[in-house]
This record gives structure tokens, sequence and C-alpha cells, in this order.
């Protein structure tokens, strides 16, 4: 049975942070979810910038040496300096961790597939390394998820619905202008979505485009539409035609984490113990949590700030900065003066610094002043509208989405009820 890798979401229990305030009561006891003994472990993610073949590997909990050994193995068949900026690509891991297999989507009809056979008699790997012609057919596909509390994050309910955490990932970024999927998420939830999936040979792979998603949260219904925008490529509307592109995305972080501590301008500091302001928010994650902009701008600094730790600094417009403090490490490449993207990659989730355990201090400055995080991202206004002439052609989009992806769902539901116990 092969089931999704989890590490990077999965909440750390007990986990404290440098803020020392009392954790949010209302996300007290949520679990993890749990997972039974299986065959075979398999994640399947995003090729993200400036990787390398054996970056990823590593990044994957293989050995050095291993890595270096599958990356002579691939160089027969295929150039690692090829890999792609968010192509897929699917490593396998059995029970004891060791590796199995990897496979990363050349382009639409060719994968690379490197395969272990195990070792030979001098201990050194044996791998069988291919690139296979790969016929795709492209289906579209609808589900529904909900979240309990034995599925707490949308990486869980979906994964329990059989969907890859890439899913999960791209639904983030489509709503996470709307939604803090660290902190917004209850029980009772529900998200349904339209979507085409690649199938070769039968199996699964990766996730086309998403035409529609509905998110039920706390009595909220945000609709996502995919429409195209004024400069002609794709982008997501809510059901009245309006962005859900927002200048600042709710949470520098992915799923899990959680607000430990919040924005005060008086509270006792963990370590020194006298009452300092405390001019951000604090998500408790585990180490080596990926952080992203939450918006576009401009790199200030990213380094060493005393208490602060590794700290990056980023610039935006209408006289915002952000501050990301306690990293343990920065993305690669970055430096001042450099121009990143909503969601790059900026660093990741450390203990640096005044910091009595991993966690991300989060900070908001407008016009040179610290403001509440959650407060200022709750003023900031809705996205731009489709325009007027445009609007007819969106509705019936809309329109034409939502009906799909109801009958989807209806004939979806039936299909499960009829199928035999053990079979749904």
């Amino acid at each position: 049975m092969k089931t999704l890798l989890r590490a990077a979401f999965v909440l750390v229990p007990g986990l404290a942070t440098a803020c020392g305030a009392t954790v949010d009561a209302t996300r007290v006891g949520r679990r993890v979810d749990l997972s039974l003994p299986r065959d075979t472990d398999t994640v399947e993610v995003r090729v993200p910038p400036r990787a390398t073949l054996a970056g990823l590997l590593v990044a994957n909990h293989l050995s050095a040496d291993l890595a270096a050994e599958v990356v002579a193995a691939v160089r027969d068949v295929f150039d690692p300096r090829g890999l792609r900026t968010d192509r897929s690509y699917r490593l396998t891991r059995g029970p004891d961790g060791s590796f199995r297999a990897f496979e990363y989507d050349i382009d639409a009809g060719r994968l690379l597939s490197v395969a272990s056979r195990g070792h030979g008699d001098a201990g050194q790997p044996l791998l069988d390394v291919s690139v296979v012609t790969t016929p795709k057919e492209t289906r579209r596909q609808a589900v529904e998820a909900d979240i309990t509390r034995e599925h707490p994050s949308l990486v869980g309910s979906l994964d329990a619905q059989g969907e890859a955490v890439d899913l999960a990932l791209r639904l983030a970024d489509i709503l996470g202008g709307e939604v803090d999927f660290n902190t917004d998420l209850q029980r009772g939830d529900r998200v349904t979505a339209l979507f085409e999936r690649v199938v070769r040979s039968g199996t699964p792979g990766e996730y086309g485009a998403i035409d529609a998603a509905v998110l039920q949260n706390v009595g909220r219904r945000i609709v996502a539409i995919r429409f195209d925008g004024p400069d002609g490529k794709p982008a997501w509307f809510d059901e009245e035609g309006r962005s859900l592109k927002r200048q600042f995305l709710k949470s520098p972080l992915p799923f899990e984490p959680r607000i430990t501590s919040g924005f005060s301008l008086s509270r006792v500091h963990p370590i020194y113990g006298d009452r300092r302001p405390h001019l951000g928010v604090d998500y408790g994650a585990p180490v080596g949590t990926s952080v992203v902009a939450v918006a576009s701008g401009v790199v200030e600094s990213a380094e060493w700030a005393g208490d602060a730790g590794r700290m990056v600094v980023l610039r935006h417009a209408s006289g915002y900065e952000t501050l990301y403090l306690h990293l343990s490490a920065f993305a690669p490449g970055l430096r001042p003066g450099l121009r990143v993207g909503q969601g790059a990659l900026i660093g990741r989730v450390g203990q640096t610094g005044a910091a009595t355990a991993p966690h991300l201090d989060y900070r908001i400055k407008k016009n040179g002043v610290y403001v509440n995080p959650v407060a200022e991202l709750a003023r900031m206004p809705k996205g731009d509208p489709i325009a007027s002439d445009a609007l007819p052609a969106f509705q019936a989009a809309r329109d034409r989405a939502l009906q799909e992806l109801a009958t989807r769902l209806a004939d979806r539901s039936t299909a499960d009820a009829a199928a035999p116990k053990g079979h749904r």
C-alpha cells in the first residue's frame, strides 16, 4: 500500500516556541494523522527553483553517497542538469527507509525511471535507469474532503481521499489570500475541487488545471473559479468575479504550524524574563519547514541579526516590509536587492538567536511602524474585479464549472455507495 510522506507538514507534539505564551486553546488536542505500517512510502512533489538532482535526493533523506551513485547512473540516459522547476517527481522508500525508486517527469511524454535492485556483492547499489515513453490520458475528476478530528489538515483530508500532497499545495496557493491554513481550518469544514489529472498506464500522475474549488470554512463559502485574467493568463476569482490574488498571503508557512504567541506591546520574554513588546506573530513549526514570501518584493537583508538569529527582511509596495526571524537557513541565492515573487521560498524555520524552540517570528511594518499581522491582513481589500465586458463570459464559465463539480461529486458518491464493502 502506497501512502504519502507528510514529514514537512507533521505537527510535533508538545512543540513550544521562544515566545512563551499560552498555546491557543482551540488548537490544543489536535492530532496528526496516524498511519498503519505500509510496504512503501512515496512522496510526490514538484521540483523547487534552482534544485539539483543530488539535492532533491539528499533532501528526501538519501545519503550523499547513494545520491551520487544515482546521479552517476542517470547520466547514461539523461543529463541531470536538465532538471526543470515545477516538474513532478516521485521518490519511493521501503518500510526500513531504503531507497526503492525515483521517477521524474521529463516532459509530457517521457519519464526518467530509477529503480533499485538492492546491492551487489561489493555493496554497491544496483540501479536500473531508463527513460520511458509514457502515453498519457488527461482525466477530469472531482474530490470532496472533510476536516475532521482524524484528518485536521488539508493535506490529511485529501490524502484520506487518495489525493497526493501536490493537490493540497496547489489549493492552498489558490486560496492562500483568503484562508490561513495554519489556523483557520476547523472541524466540519469541507473542500471540494474540480481538476484535471494525468494518468499514465493506469497510474495517476501529476495534476493539471484546477477549474473550480469550494471551501466551506466556519460558515463562509469561499469559491475559486479559474478564468483568464486581463493579461490573458489563467487566474482565480471568487463567485462575484473578484480576484483571489491578494497583496499578501495569509501566512508565510505551509500546513500544520500553529500560532503560539501573538502580537503584544507587553509580554514576558521567555529567556530574559522582563516585559517587552512582541511585535510579530510566532508560528511553532519543525526545523526545516519552508518559509515563503507573503508578497512580491525586494530583499532588503538576509543576514544574522543578533537575538533575531538568521533574519530576512523584504520590502513591498505601499510602504510595507515583512520580517522573518530565527531561520535555520536562507534560500539558495537569496541576497539584498533580489526581487522575489509571492510564494517564493526565502528560508527555513529554525531556532537561531534568542529562541527556546523551533519557530518562525513573522512581522509586518507599515510605513516604518510595526503592525499586528493578523489585524493588518484582515483590513486588506479584496482583489480587483473582472472587467465588466468580460463578466458575462466569466459567469458562464463559473456556472459550468460549479455544475460539473456538483455532477461529478454526485456520480462519485453513487459509485462509492454501490461499491462492495472493502472496495470503496
